[in-house]
Parts: structure tokens; C-alpha cells; sequence
């Protein structure tokens, strides 16, 4: 028992004779804020962990030099960079352009200012780095249109001159934005509007050429619900004002004829997505007040409705000449408004043509002078293996309003045949006029060119009449023209200009020099 105690005192006075090991203290200097300091450590930690232990508090986009999860270490450096990011914004002027524009109304190299240029704005932001209070680098983030720029619009007198062309009755025109009128003689034209404005949707005359129906664009910055305005204006002086009808949105529009002062219209809504707008389907009709243009008596002819195939574009309404009969025509069918209860009975079924682009396909309608036949053109079906909603016939078709008969006259006309009746002659004959694809596989392309033809009303003994042979076709992208109301001449568009050709002569005269008309509307 002795020995027992004896070894555990031995015990105890060898452990009392071992030194104690001591834990080395760590130096570690930090530098933040603009001050260095050295901190001593006694435990090994992490970067994180030490940051925390001097209060230190990091923003979300500070750096830490070594990373926070670095163990310390004797001597170590231990940087934090304060970084800040701000957005930085300025505007700056968007330089307008310059538009200068053929004006056959001017002498020649005349010019005229008619819209003064306007620079627009822009705000351009940028995301801005700050490391310790030293600005760095500079990244773009947006860059905002707070206004458009308006272009300067100068009228320049052409160069060139044309012998002058007598005009039975009156041609009136859309010409770079702008309605023109001729009367009697090519070199008498003159404009009716000076604005520039005109979109095109919609240009009417009445009958007798004394009233013009039709569309100008509203500007982004003056409306962002509508894209047009209907007005109506005299042709017979300039001293008689435009004015401003009610509706607007208008996809359509015409005189009703025989009517005294009535207008149809077809509306629609601006739409984010291609092409802008969404068609209602609807047909209005309403009565203008000529001294104060208020509309009176509207009432809607034909509801609005929507859900078929391709309905956003809109349905074309065409009335006949004495104004009972009302057609309409939809991306795979035509035929005839119930002038009593405005539905829409089918009179011609075809296949949708799918453009597979943001536009869909409307043929027209030209009436028979006793109103009891309708002249359009119809989507044929496929040629060989094609899909049906991709052929490229397109045959001039001709339907009675009876429903008694329908018959395909030209096969393989083009898209844009547009075939036209002529009116009656002296001699109480008549013609049909149409446009004929030189390359039927493709009639649709833009760059497609046509052929101007005339043939007998039942599309026999067919004449290529314009443009001469081995010349450049009329362009699919202008497929307008219009009989003469004595059915012996017509007018188009050939190469961005007006042109007149006599159809028993085939004399052709150009009638102006601008490269920017369209739409010829011949009335008397």
C-alpha cells in the first residue's frame, strides 16, 4: 500500500517538472475604410469569422481580399475594397433627317420647307461602379426614346418635264403621302392636301369626283389608342377645308352610292402585336352633315364579331353601283350582305391562302354596270403536291348574284389580278381589265411583275396592253388601276408613277414625275 503512494508522488512531481506549451498569437493587419491596423489573434479563425470579431459589416458588392472562407494565418493582409453601384442617366438629341420630296406642283428645282425638322430626345442610362470612392467602369444599361425625331419635309420642283395629256373627267391620286387631283389636263394638277398624312386605308369618291372620303395617320405622340381619323373634303377648291369626321381606327370606308351624304365604315383597335390592329368585322353606316361634317343617323349595319380564321385583318365590303347590293369578302369566301338583316350569306368558298407572314390576302370586287354580276378573284386549288393553303393559283372568277352560276375565265392570274369590269361604252360594249402574273409561281413576292391585260368579259381573246414587251412588269407592291368612265382608257401605277394608256391605240403617257403615287381613283 506504502508503495503505492510512493509511485504516485514520483508521479506527480515528474508531471510539475514538464513545461506547459503556450498558444502563439497571430498578427493580422486589415486595412478598410482608408486605415491599416494589426489585430494579434490567438485562435486560428477564418477571414469571415475574424471580420466579424472587429465589427466590421460588408455591403452585398464589398470585396474581401483573401476570400472570407481563407483560413488566418501569422502576418496575414486582410484588404476589404468598399463597391457601389449607381445608375447615371442623361439625355442627349437624336438628330432629325431630311425628306425631300418631288412636288409637281412647284417650278422646277423649287423648293419648299412644309414641316420644319425637330431633334429628338433620348435618355441613356448607365450602371456605374465605385470602388473605394474611385469611379470605375461604366456599363450601358437602357437607352429611352422620350420624343421621335421629326423629319424635315422639303417639296423640291422636278427637274424634268412632260408633255402635257388631256384627261377626260378627273384622276385623283395618293402621291407621297398627299391627295393630288388632275381635271382636264395632266399639267393641271394640284394637290389637295399638304400634310403628308395620308395613310391609304381609305380614299372614296363620289360618283360626279366632287367629294373625297378618306384616312390620315394620328401621330404616337397625340394618340396612343387610335391610328387614324376618317375626314372628308371637296375637290373643287383648295379654299374648302378638310374636315374631321367622328370615327376612328378605320380599316375601311366608301360612299354609299345613290345616298345623299351616306358613309359606310369598318373599324378596329390597336394591338401590340402584327400588324398593329385587331379588325371588329363591323360595318357602319352613317349620314354626314355637310356644313358641320357631324355624322347623323349612325347605325351599325353589321355586327362586329371575330373567331374565324384570319378575322384579324378585317372583312372588305364593296357596294354596287346603284347601291343595293353590298359584297364582302373574308381570307376564304365572298358574297353578299342581307340588306335587311346585315348577315352574311356566302356566295364563293376557297382555300385560305397562308401568307405565313403578319398580312393576310383580300381579293376585290368589281361590279357588272347592271349590278348583277361580281368579278374577284378566287384561291385556286393546289398545282402539284403543294399544301392547299400555300398554292399559287389564283384564278379571275366571276359569280351571279343569284347564286345561279359561278365561272373561273382566267386560270392562273396572279395574287393581285384585281380584275376590274369596264363601264359601258357608247356603243353598250364593255371589257374586263386585269393584272396577269408573268411568273405564276411567284405572284406573291413584292418584287413579282404583272402584265396589264384586257379581254372580253368573259376573259376571251385575252390582250397584253402594258407595259411593252421586253420592259420592266408593273410591281406587285403597286397593284392599282382604274377604268376611265367612258371605258376607253385606264390609269396606273408604273414604277412609283401615274400613266394613262388608251386601250384601242395602246398609246402610253406618263403623267407625273414623282416616283411616289398610288391608288388612281378616275371619276368624272
Amino acid at each position: 500500500m506504502n508503495f503505492r503512494f510512493l509511485l504516485l508522488a514520483l508521479l506527480l512531481i515528474f508531471a510539475g517538472c514538464i513545461p506547459t506549451t503556450r498558444q502563439e498569437t497571430l498578427l493580422v493587419t486589415l486595412v478598410v475604410d482608408s486605415t491599416e491596423r494589426s489585430y494579434p489573434q490567438e485562435f486560428p479563425i477564418t477571414v469571415g469569422e475574424f471580420l466579424t470579431s472587429v465589427s466590421i459589416e460588408l455591403n452585398p458588392l464589398d470585396e474581401v481580399t483573401p476570400p472570407q472562407f481563407t483560413q488566418i494565418t501569422d502576418g496575414l493582409r486582410i484588404t476589404v475594397a468598399r463597391v457601389q453601384q449607381t445608375e447615371e442617366c442623361t439625355q442627349r438629341d437624336i438628330p432629325y433627317g431630311e425628306q425631300r420630296i418631288l412636288n409637281e406642283g412647284l417650278q422646277p428645282s423649287e423648293e419648299r420647307v412644309v414641316q420644319t425638322g425637330v431633334n429628338g430626345i433620348e435618355e441613356v442610362c448607365n450602371r456605374v461602379t465605385i470602388r473605394d470612392g474611385r469611379r470605375m467602369e461604366s456599363f450601358p444599361l437602357r437607352t429611352t426614346t422620350i420624343r421621335s425625331p421629326q423629319d424635315a419635309l422639303i417639296y423640291v420642283g422636278p427637274t424634268g418635264q412632260l408633255d402635257p395629256v388631256q384627261v377626260q373627267g378627273t384622276i385623283t391620286y395618293i402621291s407621297n403621302g398627299n391627295i393630288w387631283l388632275m381635271r382636264g389636263n395632266s399639267s393641271a394638277k394640284r394637290p389637295l392636301t399638304t400634310s403628308a398624312d395620308i395613310d391609304g386605308r381609305v380614299l372614296s369618291l363620289t360618283p360626279d369626283g366632287r367629294k373625297i372620303l378618306f384616312t390620315r395617320s394620328v401621330l404616337e405622340t397625340e394618340s396612343d389608342t387610335a391610328f387614324n381619323n376618317l375626314w372628308t373634303m371637296s375637290s373643287l377648291s383648295n379654299a374648302d377645308q378638310p374636315i374631321l369626321l367622328r370615327p376612328e381606327n378605320v380599316l375601311s370606308a366608301d360612299w354609299v352610292p345613290n345616298r345623299e351624304n351616306t358613309i359606310s365604315y369598318s373599324t378596329g383597335e390597336i394591338t401590340e402585336n402584327a400588324p398593329g390592329w385587331q379588325a371588329y368585322n363591323d360595318l357602319w353606316l352613317a349620314q354626314i352633315d355637310p356644313l358641320s361634317g357631324a355624322l347623323l343617323n349612325t347605325r351599325e349595319f353589321v355586327a362586329r364579331s371575330s373567331g374565324w380564321l384570319y378575322s384579324w385583318w378585317g372583312t372588305e365590303y364593296s357596294w354596287s353601283p346603284d347601291g343595293r347590293y353590298l359584297a364582302w369578302v373574308r381570307a376564304d369566301s365572298m358574297g353578299l350582305v342581307d340588306i335587311q338583316t346585315g348577315e352574311l350569306d356566302p356566295l364563293l368558298t376557297y382555300p385560305v391562302f397562308s401568307t405565313q407572314q403578319p398580312w393576310s390576302w383580300r381579293a376585290s370586287v368589281s361590279w357588272s354596270p347592271d349590278n348583277l354580276l361580281a368579278l374577284t378573284t378566287i384561291h385556286g386549288q393546289p398545282i402539284g403536291s403543294e399544301p392547299a393553303e400555300t398554292s399559287p393559283a389564283f384564278h379571275v372568277t366571276v359569280a351571279a348574284l343569284s347564286g345561279e352560276f359561278t365561272a373561273d375565265i382566267v386560270q392562273n392570274a396572279g395574287i393581285w389580278s384585281k380584275p376590274q369590269y369596264s363601264p359601258l361604252r357608247a356603243d353598250n360594249t364593255g371589257n374586263i381589265a386585269y393584272l396577269r402574273a408573268r411568273d405564276i409561281a411567284n405572284s406573291i413576292s413584292s418584287t413579282a411583275e404583272y402584265d396589264l391585260v384586257i379581254a372580253d368579259r368573259d376573259g376571251s381573246n385575252a390582250v397584253a396592253l402594258f407595259p411593252p414587251a421586253g420592259q420592266q412588269g408593273l410591281t406587285a407592291d403597286a397593284p392599282y388601276f382604274d377604268w376611265s368612265p367612258r371605258g376607253d382608257q385606264i390609269a396606273l401605277i408604273y414604277s412609283g408613277n401615274l400613266w394613262v394608256i388608251d386601250i384601242q391605240s395602246g398609246i402610253a403617257n406618263q403623267l407625273t414625275l414623282d416616283r411616289g403615287a398610288t391608288r388612281p381613283i378616275w371619276t368624272e
